[in-house]
């Protein structure tokens, strides 16, 4: 396919990610987008920024993240003028592995549970509106994903989850990226295709799953996604 096919499905795609955004920020109430900053969360945050460029951009900060991906987060967030916002776990890496040992290693969800899932909807409690980059393709665990949806918190709250790329591929993500001459993280070029905490993030094992280098292949969420029961 060439460029100039591709480019124009792009912008389409795009323009209906825009409409959804602008439709959810039009309806009212406290809005946020998380960033890991990986490729698909780039292209959100271009994309929602656009619209609403005080929009609070949640990162969380577990400590375990490659220095790449620090780094990255801090030079993207200047240039591109994001309110960015650090989410930390109640212990720091320090305080956690002289309490429990190298969680990550030996129970990956409560390392996981700290480390992200408690701050993030701590944080993500506070707004009506909740941006994230999901997408269809990821996962298996991901393939119902809706593009807008009813997310329970822990303790009842109920905000509106939206995911404007849910039906984007993985070369729409990197032709947005080109399109738009966005900078990508340079973990991406050592080979890396779903990247989180540098413990447990490796490269993939199976080129058809791009998250099968997470966790060791123990799991495939971290649990930031999986709604309250």
């Amino acid at each position: 396919m060439t460029e100039t096919n591709v480019i124009p499905g792009i912008e389409f795609l795009a323009h209906e990610a825009d409409l959804l955004i602008a439709e959810v920020l039009s309806a009212g109430g406290r809005a946020c987008v998380t960033s890991s900053f990986q490729a698909e969360c780039m292209v959100l945050v271009h994309l929602v920024t656009r619209r609403a460029p005080e929009i609070p951009v949640l990162f969380l900060d577990t400590g375990y993240h490659f220095q790449e991906t620090y780094a990255y987060r801090d030079a993207t967030s200047a240039s591109m003028g994001l309110q960015l916002v650090n989410l930390v776990p109640k212990q720091t890496v320090a305080q956690q592995e002289a309490e429990f040992g190298e969680l990550y290693r030996s129970a990956p969800d409560q390392c996981c549970g700290r480390r992200k899932v408690e701050p993030l909807f701590g944080a993500v409690g506070q707004f009506d509106v909740w941006f994230t980059a999901l997408r269809r393709e990821q996962s298996p665990t991901r393939a119902n994903l809706k593009a807008d949806d009813d997310f329970a918190l822990p303790g009842g709250k109920h905000v509106r989850k939206v995911s404007p790329l849910a039906a984007w591929t993985a070369k729409d993500v990197w032709s947005y990226m080109k399109r738009h001459e966005i900078p990508a993280l340079p973990l991406y070029e050592r080979g890396f295709s779903s990247i989180g905490c540098e413990p447990c993030t490796a490269l993939p094992f199976d080129p058809d799953n791009p998250r099968s280098g997470r966790w060791g292949g123990q799991k495939v969420e971290c649990g930031i996604h999986i709604a309250s029961k």
